[in-house]
């Protein structure tokens, strides 16, 4: 038996150090796209070619698309989920009477045949040969007519047509502004495949994965409508609508009543298009040469807005090259459309007729999706809070350096206080848990946004700020196009700093545990005090602590958390400061001796920064009065 049991672990062991040295990889797309859109009947058909790379060590004998439109119709998923969560959003439903009592409907439901979307797919071949295609709702399943070995390549072509919706969420047509086309996720899209498998995830109104790869895009549609979206027009000086070089005038022959629209968007994992018969087109020079596009429906009311904007998203632009890294393209489009604001590759869609306030804080937070949704491209599904969270952080960061006179020095407070509100209504659910599988859309949106952002500003309370930006900085550089996990902002940090920060990945996103540290008891030892400090919550942190003297002075007390094996640096080096002993996590008192008397004392403050998530703040000050 001991002979058997210690083969057993000798297996184990070497199955763990060849998982932990297998090379990353992932899977590549090359999409080739021609389509038409009848602006009249907003349908649209088209034809793609696909080049798939399997870079896996698998050998795959089906393969899966996303047809994301086939959503916006009666019965569907999306359908039954509005219907069905107690909260669902105010844009995909209508208020109706029904026996004298509000009652929220879902506007997909009333949907008619010509208002709904579909994606319908005809003549699926691999390399030439018919494959076998199954639809269920909005993902379609294709046994390969050949397998797909490792390290080899396989065309798939294939005829498409759609229906364009209704604007109920993100993509649609005549949205609330009057835009007449929002095209996101408008096409056949090959589901990501890496090494958890397959991620064809069905789409009830969440974000999206997706393979990176390079789109060679031709749209053909009335030459009255400008197009704003991804990646780069190739005939520009054949299109013109503000596209066009200097000193070009562009002119069309007499009978033209299309334009073909050739767009390249290369090591992108989507393509986003937007178009209107009244759009303005402004372009503006952003830092390191990127062409930053400013598509806006012309209307005097909001015109100034937009104008304005401009010189702000470089200033924003700017901000964010230099605090996480390069953006890595040479062109962004601000685009109005959409039902609020989304990010896309190298582009967004937000609405505009609202404040400059309003419009500011939707092109910043969308612009900074391009560093960690379509750069850094963690799994927004699985992992929204990665994404969101940390384009929260830097929003707030950003909409602070802006704000000039008016800069506060804790721009994430609003983001504890939406998150102690959360703990508090007892709906939190654990950032592990699938975007779709949320019970409600609020918790869903405070722990993806909020709690997201504070992972990263109350690592700054953990590691330091030095650190904290040093962190970004490597993580964006080191995991940039390679859709990072959870485990590699941590390892990230945990390589910057020397802490061990495990404890802070698993307790912080994989559970509620919450962290409460209050002051239990101040008592006088001889001409020194005593102050016990007491662990109420589950989470353990580090302690910053400041004393004020009844003389005016200042002193900082640091009690390190065992398990982290680190020692901060002196976030306020004019403040004299003392390294206590440190706390571990199963001691549930700590004993604090302060070298004077209880009289001398004016106030204790357990972290004065507000950085650290303390669910119940009013037990971590004693003050006398």
């Amino acid at each position: 038996m001991r002979k058997i049991i210690l083969l057993s672990f000798l297996s184990l062991s070497f199955g763990s150090l060849v998982a932990q040295n297998a090379p990353y990889w992932q899977q590549h797309v090359d999409y080739k796209m021609d389509v038409s859109m009848d602006v009249k009947d907003y349908l649209y058909k088209g034809k793609q070619e696909l080049v798939y790379t399997n870079n896996s060590p698998d050998t795959l004998r089906k393969v899966f698309y996303h047809l994301f439109f086939n959503a916006f119709q009666p019965g569907s998923e999306m359908d039954a989920r509005i219907q069905t969560i107690k909260d669902p959003d105010g844009r995909m439903i209508n208020k109706v009477k029904v026996d004298g009592k509000d009652v929220k409907e879902s506007r997909m439901k009333t949907l008619k045949p010509n208002e709904i979307g579909f994606l319908n797919i005809t003549n699926f071949k691999q390399d030439g040969v018919t494959a076998t295609t199954r639809v269920s709702g909005t993902v379609m399943e294709v046994t390969l007519a050949k397998p797909i070995l490792p390290n080899s390549k396989t065309t798939f072509t294939l005829d498409f047509d759609g229906q364009v919706p209704v604007q109920i969420r993100r993509a649609g047509r005549n949205n609330s502004e009057g835009v007449a086309l929002s095209m996101s996720q408008w096409y056949p899209k090959l589901a990501e495949f890496d090494f958890e498998g397959w991620h064809a995830d069905p789409y009830i109104a969440r974000e999206f994965h997706g393979v990176w790869g390079n789109f060679d895009v031709k749209i053909t549609i009335d030459k009255d409508y400008t197009i704003g979206g991804s990646g780069y027009l190739q005939n520009k000086n054949e299109i013109g609508h503000g596209y066009e070089d200097a000193g070009v005038t562009v002119v069309y022959p007499k009978k033209t009543k299309t334009l073909t629209w050739h767009f390249v968007a290369p090591m992108v994992h989507d393509f986003t298009w937007a178009a209107d018969k009244e759009y303005t087109h402004d372009v503006v020079k952003g830092p390191n040469d990127v062409d930053l596009h400013f598509l806006y429906k012309n209307n005097p009311k909001t015109t100034e807005n937009w104008k304005k904007l401009e010189p702000l998203m470089v200033k924003v632009m700017d901000f964010y090259d230099h605090k996480v890294g390069p953006y890595p393209y040479k062109q962004y489009s601000f685009i109005q459309g959409g039902d609020g604001g989304m990010e896309y590759a190298m582009c967004t869609l937000m609405l505009g007729n609202g404040t400059l306030e309003g419009i500011l804080g939707t092109a910043t937070h969308e612009l900074g999706h391009s560093w960690f949704q379509h750069v850094l491209a963690s799994n927004e599904s699985k992992h929204p809070w990665m994404d969101e969270g940390f384009t929260t952080y830097i929003e707030d960061l950003a909409l602070n350096e802006l704000a000039g006179d008016k800069k506060v020095e804790n721009p994430f407070k609003g983001n504890y206080a939406a998150y102690y509100k959360l703990v508090e209504s007892g709906k939190e659910q654990p950032q592990t848990t699938h975007g779709d599988r949320y019970d409600e859309n609020r918790p869903y949106s405070i722990s993806s946004y909020v709690k997201g952002s504070i992972f990263l500003s109350q690592l700054g309370y953990l590691i330091g700020e030095n650190n904290l930006d040093k962190t970004l900085k490597k993580y964006y550089s080191d995991f940039k196009f390679k859709h990072p996990s959870p485990n590699d902002i941590k390892r990230t940090a945990e390589r910057v700093s020397g802490a061990e920060l495990d404890w802070y990945l698993i307790d912080w996103t994989g559970t509620t545990n919450t962290i409460d540290y209050g002051i239990k008891d101040i008592a006088d030892s001889g001409d020194k005090t005593v102050v016990t400090l007491e662990r109420i919550g589950r989470m353990p942190m580090p302690i910053d602590l400041t004393v004020e003297y009844t003389d005016g002075t200042k002193e900082s007390f640091y009690i390190p958390l065992r398990m982290m094996n680190f020692i901060k640096e002196n976030p306020n080096p004019s403040m004299k400061r003392t390294v206590s002993n440190d706390w571990a996590w199963a001691m549930p008192t700590y004993n604090l001796t302060i070298s004077k008397s209880k009289s001398t004392i004016k106030k204790i403050t357990i972290d004065p920064s507000g950085l650290m998530a303390d669910i119940k703040p009013a037990n971590n000050v004693y003050e006398v009065k």
